[in-house]
């Protein structure tokens, strides 16, 4: 039972499709602001928690990732134009 592992598979979704959005867009793409992103895409989107056996994970979860892409994409770009407004990437 120790190689069961809990995850906010909304992560793994957001990350694998950020790159991709980002690159379509005139935004920064600096750690930070990358980082801004994501944070705020992920306090918009609701959470998918799974519970699975290691090395199990993407398999079980792959048929399932193509109905939260387009609200994916969609926070994406809506926090890309937010944090681009506002970047936070000189702070200290």
């Amino acid at each position: 039972m120790g190689d069961i592992k809990m995850k906010n598979y909304m992560e793994d979704c957001v990350a694998d499709i950020m790159p991709s959005v980002l690159a379509e867009m005139n935004v920064c793409r600096c750690e930070r602001c990358r980082m801004d992103i994501m944070a705020y895409v992920l306090n918009k989107l609701p959470p998918k928690y799974v519970v699975t056996r290691k090395g199990h994970l993407y398999t079980k979860l792959a048929a399932i990732a193509s109905q939260f892409d387009v609200d994916i994409i969609t926070a994406i770009t809506q926090a890309a134009t937010i944090v681009s407004s506002r970047p936070r990437h000189d702070e200290e």
